[in-house]
């Protein structure tokens, strides 16, 4: 791998990880305004609480090292959830600025994937 490869790599992840937990701890604790947005979207106040736990477990994952195949899950679960986001924005018409959160931690949840290290990446036989 090379130097500036790894750069990329350590930038995007530290950004995925840090917009995953902070996200995580505003859904966690309930924010009113977040309340709001989960309600306005259809779904219950307690998928606030799954979906925090969900991305803490992730941002964990893919920060330790070892374990490349739930390295694999936590990206495949960060790309579901913001993808699913960004549909649930759109399916209810909030304006494009609702967009802005989840397709940046979508982009850097693919750009930390594809530039990950050899030894965070499953090996298949």
């Amino acid at each position: 791998m090379t130097k500036r490869n790894r750069i990329i790599y350590w930038i995007a992840t530290a950004w995925l990880a840090l917009g995953m937990l902070s996200t995580a701890i505003v859904q966690l604790i309930h924010m009113p305004d977040e309340a709001a947005k989960i309600t306005k979207l259809g779904y219950p106040l307690y998928f606030l609480t799954l979906i925090g736990i969900l991305k803490i477990l992730g941002v964990i994952a893919v920060l330790t090292p070892r374990f490349p195949v739930l390295k694999e899950w936590a990206y495949a679960g960060f790309f579901f959830a913001m993808l699913g986001a960004i549909y649930s924005h759109l399916a209810v018409g909030n304006p494009a600025g609702e967009l802005f959160g989840p397709t940046l931690l979508l982009v850097l949840t693919a750009v930390s994937w594809y530039f990950r290290p050899a030894s965070r990446k499953p090996v298949y036989s």
